[in-house]
C-alpha cells in the first residue's frame, strides 16, 4: 500500500512536470496573430514570449510542488538560457548580482540568532505580562507582537517564535485541541499577526526587498527604508483591530481568563535571570540595526556615501561573529537560515527583470488590465490590491507573487501614463495578505503544523478579513498618496 503511494505520488509530480513543460511550450511556439502580438505599442518578441512560457512553467511547478521552490527557480533560469531568452551570464547576473540577496542574508542572520540566544523566547513571555490572563486581551496582545515582530524579523521569524507561546498558554488553560475557539483564535492570531507586520517595513518580508529592487532597476527609484514606513505602518495598524474583531467574531473564547493571574504572569516573567551577554549583544546589534536602517538617508548624507537598507543588514549579521561578541556560532546560525528561500529570491529577481526588458510584462499589463486608467486613483488601488489577494490563493511564496506581479504593475504603469509608485506600492503592501489559505505562505505552515486549527477554520474568517484588509489598506494608501503625490 505504501508503495502504491509513493508511485501515485512520483506519477503525480511527473504529470505536473510535463505539463509544466507543454504549457511553456504553447506558449514560445503557438501561432498567435498580429493582432494579438502586437496591442497599441507594446509587442511581443520573441524573447518576450519565451519569457512568458518560463514564468508559466515555473508557475505551474511553484503551485503543483513536484521540485522545491527553489529548485524551480534555477530550472527556469535555465530554460531562459537555453531558449535564448537571453545569455546564461546575463540571466544571472540580474539576479545574483544583487544587493537584494545581501539584505535578506543579513536580516536571517539576526533573526536566527535572536531565537539562538533566549532573547525570543523572553520577549514572548514579555507579551503575557504586557496582556495579563484575559483571553479577549492575549487575542489582541498575540496580533500586536506578531505583527511588531514580523516587521523587523520577517513574518516566518515571528510565528515561529510565537509558536511556543501559544502553546504554552494552550496547556495552562488545558484547552481541548481542534475543539476549544480559543484555541483556534490563538493559533490563527500568530499567523495573522505575523501577516500583519510583513508590509510594514522592508525587512518584514522576502518580497519587499525584491519589490524595491525591482523599483530600482527598473525604475531608477531609490526608496529607502523610512520611504517604505511611511505606507507600511499605517497599513499594518489599519488592520490590527479588525483582525481582532473577526478573531472573536468567529471564535468566542469559551473561557475568560487562564488559571494564572495577572500577577502570576507577571511573577513568571521577573523570575527570569538577567540578560545573558549573548542576549545583550544581540539586543544591541537588533538596535544598531534598526537605528541605520531609519537614518540610512540622512547619514549617508553626512558622510558622503550610499547606505542601501542591505548595507545596515549585513553589518548586524556580521557583528555577531566578531570574537567575543556572542557564543552563537556560524555552525547553528546557518542550520536556520533558509538558503533555498535566498535562491529563490535570486531565480526571482532574474526572471521578473527578463519579463520585463523583454517586453513581456508590458504585453500581459496591456492584455489583462488595459483599461485600469479609466478607473479613479482609489479604484485602482482596490483592483490591484483584490488581484494580488487572488494570486496569493495559488502562489505559496511571497517571493513568487512579488516576481510575477512587480514587473507587470511597471511595465502597466509606462504603457498607461500612471504613477507607477501608485501601482507598485498597493501590490507591494498586498504580498503578504495570505489571510485565507494556509498554503498560501509558509508562516501560515508552523501554526497549522500543531494542529490547534484546521483549514477550514482559518478560510472562513480569512475571507472576512481579506475584504476588510482590502478597503482599508485601499483607503490608507490612497490618502498616504495624495500627500506623497503619487496619486
Amino acid at each position: 500500500m505504501a508503495n502504491d503511494k509513493r508511485s501515485a505520488g512520483r506519477f503525480a509530480k511527473y504529470l505536473w512536470l510535463i505539463s509544466a513543460l507543454v504549457i511553456m511550450m504553447l506558449a514560445v511556439y503557438l501561432p498567435l496573430p498580429e493582432s494579438l502580438l502586437t496591442l497599441d505599442n507594446a509587442q511581443l518578441s520573441a524573447p518576450g514570449r519565451v519569457s512568458i512560457g518560463v514564468m508559466l512553467f515555473c508557475l505551474v511547478l511553484w503551485i503543483s510542488e513536484p521540485v522545491p521552490f527553489h529548485i524551480t527557480g534555477f530550472l527556469g533560469m535555465i530554460l531562459l538560457a537555453l531558449f535564448k531568452a537571453g545569455s546564461f551570464p546575463e540571466v544571472i547576473r540580474l539576479g545574483f548580482g544583487n544587493d537584494t540577496l545581501i539584505f535578506f542574508i543579513g536580516v536571517l542572520i539576526i533573526s536566527a540568532c535572536v531565537t539562538r540566544s533566549g532573547l525570543g523566547q523572553r520577549l514572548s513571555l514579555l507579551v503575557l505580562r504586557l496582556t495579563g490572563n484575559k483571553t479577549h486581551h492575549i487575542l489582541l496582545g498575540m496580533l500586536i507582537a506578531g505583527a511588531v515582530i514580523s516587521m523587523w524579523l520577517t513574518t516566518l521569524a515571528a510565528a515561529a517564535l510565537l509558536v511556543p507561546l501559544a502553546l504554552s498558554i494552550a496547556r495552562e488553560a488545558g484547552l481541548k485541541k481542534g475543539k476549544s475557539a480559543f484555541g483556534k483564535a490563538l493559533f490563527i492570531a500568530v499567523v495573522w499577526g505575523s501577516l500583519l507586520g510583513g508590509p510594514a517595513t522592508p525587512a518584514g518580508s522576502g518580497a519587499n526587498p525584491l519589490a524595491l529592487g525591482f523599483i530600482r532597476e527598473m525604475l531608477g527609484i531609490e526608496l529607502s527604508f523610512t520611504d517604505w514606513m511611511v505606507y507600511g505602518i499605517p497599513c499594518m495598524l489599519a488592520l490590527i483591530l479588525p483582525a481582532w474583531g473577526i478573531l472573536l467574531l468567529f471564535f468566542k473564547p469559551e473561557i475568560k481568563t487562564l488559571g494564572k493571574s495577572s500577577e502570576d504572569l507577571k511573577r513568571d516573567y521577573l523570575a527570569l535571570p538577567p540578560l545573558s551577554r549573548d542576549e545583550k549583544s544581540t539586543l544591541a546589534i537588533f538596535l544598531l540595526t534598526v537605528l541605520l536602517w531609519l537614518t540610512g538617508k540622512p547619514l549617508g548624507r553626512l558622510l558622503g556615501m550610499s547606505i542601501p537598507t542591505s548595507l545596515p543588514a549585513i553589518l548586524g549579521g556580521c557583528l555577531f561573529f566578531l570574537p567575543g561578541v556572542s557564543s552563537v556560532t556560524w555552525d547553528e546560525v546557518q542550520k536556520d537560515i533558509s538558503w533555498s528561500g535566498i535562491l529563490l529570491i535570486g531565480s526571482g529577481i532574474s526572471l521578473g527583470m527578463l519579463m520585463y526588458q523583454s517586453g513581456a510584462a508590458q504585453w500581459l499589463a496591456t492584455l489583462l488590465l488595459s483599461n485600469i486608467a479609466s478607473l479613479s486613483a482609489f479604484s485602482r488601488i482596490l483592483a490591484v490590491i483584490l488581484i494580488v489577494s487572488a494570486l496569493k490563493l495559488g502562489l505559496s511564496s511571497n517571493t513568487v507573487t512579488a516576481t510575477v506581479v512587480i514587473p507587470i504593475m511597471i511595465a502597466l504603469a509606462g504603457q498607461q501614463g500612471l504613477s507607477p509608485l501608485g501601482l507598485v506600492i498597493p501590490a507591494a503592501m498586498s504580498m503578504n495578505a495570505a489571510y485565507i489559505l494556509v498554503t498560501s505562505s509558509p508562516t501560515g505552515v508552523i501554526p497549522y503544523s500543531t494542529g490547534w486549527f484546521s483549514i477550514r477554520d482559518m478560510a472562513l474568517p480569512g475571507i472576512l478579513m481579506t475584504l476588510a484588509a482590502t478597503g482599508l489598506t485601499g483607503l490608507v494608501l490612497y490618502l498616504i498618496g495624495l500627500f506623497t503625490g503619487i496619486y
